[in-house]
Parts: structure tokens; sequence; C-alpha cells
């Protein structure tokens, strides 16, 4: 019996350990992304000139409205845009489903704000920020970027642009609290250490393709 006993606070004593090892790493990871990503953040009047402004998707609704969190994104990533130093908006989101596509939802609002068509490039396979980062490199041939969006998920694009070689800078999009914001910090830990394993061991996107540069039309990526 005290045999038993013995090894089974051996057994907990490792299980805890290994825990306190794992949540270390994590917290680690999270602080290096963190780190990395924030010294490329620049206010909105201090963004450079890029090749485009990058819009990563979020949720947008059957009535092919953006949630208020796309939508921010977008407002900011117009500013961006009407500053006069791009003249390209990459919108990058999820299309895998027939009867959702969030990168048709931000074509539609941006046009509704008067951007011309073939300024906009779709990104039908941004199903995730490595995705998106890693298609606008060698799918759409982006050298320097900007990056908009909110700034807990911003770091994290940023610091995997700057793994992948790009030039990216970003600028936050946060003009409001929003509802599930510590659903979001929490998954972003996780969303930190898949990034930061993908940039290690140099994953690949979903999918690739053909080239479509952001300097030709927007229009060739209607699909």
């Amino acid at each position: 019996m005290k045999k038993t006993i013995r090894f089974l606070i051996r057994g907990v004593s490792i299980i805890l350990a290994l825990a306190i090892v794992l949540v270390f790493v994590v917290l680690a990871i999270d602080a290096q992304v963190a780190s990395i990503g924030r010294g490329r953040v620049v206010a909105l009047e201090d963004a450079p000139v890029a090749d485009c402004v990058i819009v990563p998707g979020a949720q947008v609704f059957a009535n092919g409205t953006p949630s208020q969190m796309l939508q921010d994104r977008l407002d900011r990533a117009l500013a961006y845009y009407n500053s006069g130093k791009t003249d390209r908006i990459l919108v990058s989101g999820d299309n895998g489903q027939l009867d959702y596509n969030e990168v048709i939802v931000m074509r539609n609002y941006l046009l509704e704000q008067g951007v011309p068509i073939e300024a906009i490039f779709l990104d039908h396979a941004g199903f995730d920020t490595y995705d998106t980062m890693y298609r606008a490199r060698d799918i759409f041939l982006v050298e320097k970027a900007v990056v908009v969006t909110q700034e807990f998920h911003l770091l994290r694009a940023l610091y995997i642009g700057q793994e992948l070689g790009l030039d990216v800078y970003g600028v936050a999009s946060d003009p409001r609290t929003y509802a599930g914001a510590d659903y979001y910090r929490l998954r972003e830990y996780f969303a930190r250490v898949k990034a930061f394993l993908d940039c290690l061991f140099h994953a690949k996107p979903t999918y690739l393709g053909e080239t479509i540069p952001i300097t030709g039309d927007g229009r060739s990526t209607l699909g």
C-alpha cells in the first residue's frame, strides 16, 4: 500500500513538473513573439510607404456584413490607403466553404467605401495568419507591407512576417473593447506557440499556387 502511494505521489509530481515546464515554455514563446512584433508597430501617421496594406480576415455574417472586429480593421486600412502611402489592399481570409467567404465581404465593404476594384487583391486561402503572411510573400510577391489588425493579433502577424523575411510594419485597429476579449487573449497564447513552431520548422501554407504580383490588377484574384 505504501509503495502504491509513493508511486502515485511520484507520478503526480512528475506531471506537475511537466505542466510547470510547459507553462514556462508557452509564456516564454508568447513574450518573444510579442517583443519582436511590438518593435514593428507604428502609429498610422508614421506608417511608411509600402507595396500594400494587408488586412487579415475575421468573422463575417450571413447577411454579407463584417463583424465589428473586421470592420475596424478595414476602416483603419482605408485610412492608411487614403493617406496615399499605398495603392494596393490585400485582404486575406477564409474561403474554405461555399457558404462562407470572408474576402468577398471584405472586398464589397471596400468597394462601398470607394476603393477601385483593381486596387483590391483577394487571398482566398488565408486560413490562418501564417498562411496569410507566407502567401503575401510567395503568391503576391509582397516585399514591404503594412499590416492592420487588432494589437493582440498584430504582434503575431508582424513576428511571422519578419521571420519570413518581409519588411513589415503594423498599425493597430483597436477603437473599442470587443466582446470576448479575454477569450481572444487566452487563445493567442496557443496561436503564438503555433506561429513560433511554423516559423521554426519552415512550415508550408495550406495552399500555394501561381504567383499574382501585387503590382498587377486586383481583378485577377476574383476567382
